[in-house]
């Protein structure tokens, strides 16, 4: 185990390498002159602009950039300033970061949980009523974008029926986030149940299914261990990739709600052209995604001891 997770780490160094540097030059070829946009519509002479942008370092190669910034990155925990205020992009996600932590985490409670429930019910009743109703659910959820269910949800909940407020406060409460999270894990929630609804029904015929049965366990073990343990792991698979997307598809919902998360972040920095605020957020998106890629591999052994690491 201890020389997979050492291995395991060593590839994610050139993983890590190669999207960040993918990211960088996507950001750094963004049209538009973030240094130009600082003064607005005054706009600045020549020299006053190539003097920023000696300030700033953007007038040197962008390989010199990308190796500059990942030094301060690394030994320095220092992800750059955000080009219109000077403001630390570890600030911005000091105060972004928790918010949309806090969002991701909700709307992944409540796709673990009516998933998972939604698709077990479903493959115990594979066929049955129950199962047609859970798949009809499903695919209406999948065949609505982010973006219209988060507007039907905020004009239905809060502008007819007067439920919830409309936008959410800058120091949200828990309350505040519950409809934003279901818009989050909706989409999500519906894989996850359609997922453990096929898994379970197909391991429902498998033999050891039929041994467990014909030695007389009782019908909590059968399911609970047996039929349950097995069926989990394409499901935790797809929930362990899905955190880092949560986070980082969290841009819709939170333009919706007014949400001052790092997706509201995220599409202010594309809109003014915060190369260096922007490549700082994302990069915290791929280290999420990277060590929750591990965890999750780490954790197929626990649900299946048949699997072992050399």
């Amino acid at each position: 185990m201890g020389r997979y997770v050492a291995r395991r780490l060593l590839q994610m160094i050139p993983v890590f390498i190669g999207t960040t540097l993918l990211i960088f030059l996507m950001v750094r070829s963004l049209p538009g002159d973030p240094v130009l946009a600082m003064f607005g519509d005054k706009g600045a002479d020549p020299a006053t602009l190539a003097a920023k942008r000696h300030e700033l370092g953007l007038d040197r190669p962008q390989w010199v950039q990308y190796v500059t910034y990942m030094w301060d990155m690394i030994w320095h925990q220092d992800f750059g300033t955000q080009i219109r205020n000077g403001r630390p992009v570890t600030e911005v996600l000091g105060d972004a970061f928790p918010i949309t932590l806090q969002l991701a985490a909700l709307a992944f409670a409540i796709e673990l949980i009516f998933g998972i429930g939604l698709g077990i019910i479903g493959g115990l009743r594979a066929g049955r009523l129950a199962d047609n109703a859970i798949l009809i659910f499903t695919l209406l959820i999948i065949s609505i974008p982010v973006f219209v269910l988060g507007y039907i949800i905020k004009m239905v909940f809060a502008f007819n029926l007067e439920w919830i407020a409309p936008n959410v406060s800058t120091e949200p409460v828990l309350s505040e986030m519950i409809a934003p999270a279901i818009v989050l894990g909706g989409l999500s929630l519906a894989y996850v149940a359609r997922l453990t609804r096929t898994s379970m029904a197909e391991n429902l015929r498998a033999d050891y299914m039929r041994t467990a049965v014909a030695k007389g366990l009782p019908r909590r073990r059968v399911i609970g261990v047996h039929l349950m343990r097995n069926s989990m792991i394409p499901v935790v698979t797809f929930l362990g990739t899905d955190i880092g997307a949560l986070m980082g598809g969290a841009v819709v919902t939170e333009a919706i709600f007014n949400i001052k998360g790092i997706g509201g972040v995220i599409a202010e920095s594309i809109s003014r052209r915060e190369g260096s605020t922007l490549v700082g957020l994302v990069t915290i998106l791929v280290i999420v995604y990277l060590v929750t890629s591990l965890l999750i591999d780490l954790l197929y052994a626990v649900l299946d001891p048949r699997i072992r690491y050399a």
